[in-house]
């Protein structure tokens, strides 16, 4: 079995797509039940030869196919490459499909905030996005998806058939459960990880983090992650005007390593999402034995459900109250992260890997010859 994978996502800096196929890909190589299949996953550029390991399940070819790795691409270069490879099928792992491939396929679609929240985009990338998942969901055997909210939003803003939408939650990298704190500073850090999205709230954490300082003189607020706004929120000016700049430490990226650590030195993590398909950095943290401050949601109460503190996301009062609880309250910190290890049990890397080889398996056998 050849299963053909779009892997644009895995070069340059990878964010929380590119993590997720990582973990996938680096799962199917240690998965039995894959030793039958090769994996051959394109990129516009060559990857690290660390990336992709092979072991005991499916054997990885890596394929680079010259180019940008942008929408032209994909549409082109990859799907003439990918048409002339005699897959059995193929996957799209963020949100679109070469729509010319001539083999079953498979796309996963983390979230459709473009459609529920188009004022979140520009009117050119939103009507993009919108127009290319639409052809997408309409050419592949089975959408994956990371939630029953987000299988719930497809079947009502794009009427897709429920049948046809499979719901396989992300796991949890193992990666930030390893690395001991090496730090003896004695600062109490409140620590976001993500890009940065208006829906995020970042004004509202900031602005929390404001009335913190002035209580808590030895705390400091981590914001990690590209700032993506539309329209654009300058945060740092924000951070002056409320006097904490020199307390605040923006970074739009780092290695996984030095998350792993961040983590690790961390004392609470703040989240204060109104949207997300899945969710996957507030887990990382409770992994790390880090309480997390998350924005109340649907979503969120179906994929952390009593093991995080939930406020109402643009409350700064109520954010500001929620983060000196976690900072404080001991005995809430040590029963929040109770509660975690069970939800963390089941959010394992290898389960999402083998269920995904499933959906794509069975998008082969459902095809007609």
């Amino acid at each position: 079995m050849r299963i053909g994978v779009d892997g644009r996502e895995l070069f340059g800096q990878p964010t929380g797509t590119g993590r997720y196929l990582g973990n996938l890909c680096q799962e199917w190589t240690l998965l039995s039940t894959a030793k039958e299949c090769e994996i051959v996953v394109y990129t516009p550029t060559p990857l690290n030869s660390e990336s992709l390991c092979n072991n005991v399940g499916a054997r990885i070819t890596h394929r680079v196919v010259p180019g940008t790795g942008s929408v032209w691409w994909e549409q082109t270069a990859l799907a003439n490459q990918a048409n002339s490879d005699h897959l059995d099928v193929f996957f799209g792992p963020s949100y679109s499909l070469p729509l010319r491939i001539a083999v079953p396929s498979v796309v996963t679609l983390h979230d459709i905030s473009f459609f529920s929240h188009p004022e979140w985009f520009g009117s050119r990338e939103g009507f993009r996005r919108r127009w290319l998942a639409r052809q997408s969901i309409t050419r592949a055997q089975t959408i994956i998806t990371v939630s029953d909210f987000c299988k719930k939003e497809l079947i009502d803003y794009l009427n897709v058939k429920p049948s046809d939408i499979s719901v396989i939650y992300n796991g949890i990298s193992s990666k930030a459960l390893i690395t001991p704190s090496l730090s003896n500073n004695n600062d109490q850090i409140i620590l976001y990880v993500g890009a940065v999205f208006n829906r995020r709230n970042l004004p509202t954490l900031i602005s929390a983090f404001g009335h913190i300082a002035r209580r808590r003189p030895h705390t400091r607020l981590v914001i990690v992650g590209p700032n993506r706004t539309q329209p654009h929120q300058d945060l740092t000016k924000l951070s002056e005007t409320h006097g904490v700049a020199e307390r605040i430490q923006f970074l739009s990226y780092i290695e996984e390593s030095e998350l792993a650590q961040l983590y690790r030195d961390a004392s609470v993590f703040a989240f204060l999402s109104e949207y997300e398909g899945f969710g996957m950095t507030p887990l990382e943290a409770l992994a790390t034995d880090v309480p997390a401050l998350v924005g109340d949601t649907p979503v969120a109460r179906e994929i952390y459900k009593d093991s995080v503190l939930y406020v109402q996301p643009t409350d700064v009062d109520s954010v500001t109250t929620g983060l000196l609880d976690l900072l404080t309250d001991t005995s809430l910190r040590h029963a929040l992260l109770t509660n975690a290890k069970p939800v963390l049990a089941k959010l394992t890397w290898a389960r999402a890997a083998q269920n995904t080889l499933d959906v794509l398996l069975n998008a082969v056998k459902q095809c007609p010859s």
